[in-house]
């Protein structure tokens, strides 16, 4: 497959997108909690000011959204 392909073009600019949310929600952890790890972001129930936090759980909730998208094109590349 060539380097250029739409996939790829596509797999690149969601990765990028989450990278770019996943700081996001950890600049969003540390307002809340200044020495959260980028681990601790992974387990927000571990820390009731997360937990309850909605700006928190939006920010959240947008990067599950990106890493769905990513899963569901690449079920779809693998049909394809």
């Amino acid at each position: 497959m060539e380097t250029n392909s739409p996939w790829n073009e596509i797999n690149q600019l969601l990765h990028e997108m989450a990278q770019g949310q996943h700081s996001t929600l950890l600049s969003c952890g540390r307002r809340l909690i200044p020495s959260l790890t980028t681990d601790d972001i992974l387990q927000p129930n571990d820390f009731p000011e997360l937990e309850n936090h909605p700006h928190f759980r939006y920010e959240e909730g947008l990067l599950a959204g990106i890493h769905s998208v990513q899963m569901a094109l690449l079920a779809l590349k693998e049909r394809l």
